[in-house]
């Protein structure tokens, strides 16, 4: 089915789904979509995000005094950063300026950061919901750029008593008010990840187009949340298996790897997303794929790629060669089709995400697509998809032990 510029297909095998269980998961569908729509315009609550009038916590023209710097570093963790990574790598091409994400505690890393960046000729945007994120406030405090009234950090948490709003005050630093209601794996469209797309020289309205598409239109929407749920109920897939043809969407993997993982992943539910690189994954993983355990949902992922100089092979070898006159990504197109024809003539399930057009549209069509499609499976299966118990927990002893 084409939706503009974003083509998705689901390939999911009737025995993998239970027609009993799909009747009633239609029924229930139409009560949960239209209690998400009659949500969109209530302030202050999650769904309030979808709002073509969503009200930003800071106005964009404020922004425009730290256009001027050439390097760009965002400290984060998990939901704080991983959108925002995902925008850069998409359009990087495009982005003219250096950008830099910190997201482990890497020491030879920060070093090697560093040794690459002047820390006064830099941008810096620190970003936590909590603003008390352990890994976050530790590279922050190791970089040691902390100075009052510095005009080169920018400080996304929750407005409240926590670490990061805390400092946004003592040093009298640019404060942006992460929502407290959006949390921070569904926030790439919210001033997160749109702050920082912004200086990518970024259309940022444009990512937020087409968020309500889905709503008026949502026949793909009903039949992947429909068919995922069931599947999970059934729980003979418990795998997801990203096959990613498009170097550009790797990042965005990583955010929906994240989005579904800490979703959907409570008390012995939930799905494991990996990523596997393909094709280079064919000469390692492909034959486990094909004919190892039925316990796997494939993804495939790919993108209209810019046109690579073909390869001018038969006068090099002196004979005819099936690689003459092939760019790359023709060879890499060739390997997908002959993934799919396998697929389908071993009847394992499988679903395909494709896109046309490189564009912030197409990106944030996409981003919303899963957001509202890993929502309506944690509702229909009776799985809260926003909170993280388990985390929350693990933290709770890292403090306890460090203090």
């Amino acid at each position: 089915m084409i939706e503009n510029n974003l083509i998705i297909n689901n390939y999911i095998q009737k025995f993998h789904l239970n027609s009993h269980v799909a009747k009633n998961l239609n029924s229930q569908y139409k009560k949960k979509i239209n209690q998400i729509k009659d949500k969109i315009k209530i302030p202050n609550q999650f769904f309030n995000l979808f709002n073509k009038d969503y009200n930003f916590s800071v106005d964009i023209s404020d922004l425009k005094k730290f256009n001027g710097y050439k390097s760009v570093a965002l400290i984060g963790m998990g939901g704080s950063i991983l959108g925002a990574e995902a925008i850069y790598n998409f359009f990087k091409k495009n982005v003219k300026k250096d950008f830099y994400f910190l997201d482990d505690l890497d020491v030879s890393k920060i070093i090697e950061f560093k040794k690459k960046i002047r820390i006064n000729k830099t941008l810096f945007l620190v970003i936590s919901k909590s603003g008390n994120t352990i890994e976050t406030l530790s590279n922050l405090f190791y970089l040691d750029i902390l100075k009052k009234n510095s005009k080169n950090i920018i400080i996304i948490t929750e407005k409240k008593d926590n670490i990061l709003y805390n400092i946004s005050k003592k040093f009298n630093l640019f404060f942006v008010e992460h929502k407290n209601y959006i949390g921070g794996r569904y926030s790439v469209l919210s001033e997160v990840g749109l702050i920082p797309a912004y200086f990518m020289g970024l259309n940022i309205f444009n990512l937020r187009k087409n968020m309500l598409k889905y709503f008026s239109d949502n026949k793909i929407l009903k039949d992947g949340s429909i068919k995922l749920t069931n599947i999970l109920i059934q729980k003979k897939i418990p795998n997801i298996v990203f096959l990613n043809y498009s170097s550009k969407l790797e990042k965005f993997l990583y955010w929906a790897q994240q989005l579904i993982a800490e979703s959907l992943g409570k008390k012995t539910d939930g799905f494991f997303p990996t990523i596997s690189n393909v094709p280079k994954d064919h000469h390692s993983l492909l034959q486990l794929y094909l004919e190892g355990p039925k316990d796997k949902l494939f993804v495939i992922f790919s993108s209209e790629e810019e046109l690579t100089k073909k390869l001018r092979v038969n006068k090099l070898l002196n004979k005819r060669s099936l690689l003459n006159n092939k760019n790359l990504n023709q060879i890499k197109l060739a390997q997908k089709k002959a993934l799919i024809e396998t697929f389908k003539k071993k009847k394992i399930s499988f679903r395909e995400f494709k896109i046309k057009k490189i564009n912030e549209e197409t990106l944030g069509q996409l981003f919303s697509y899963f957001i509202l499609e890993t929502i309506l499976i944690g509702k229909l299966k009776n799985i809260n998809p926003f909170d993280q118990p388990a985390v929350e927990q693990v933290k709770k002893i890292t403090r306890r032990i460090l203090t």
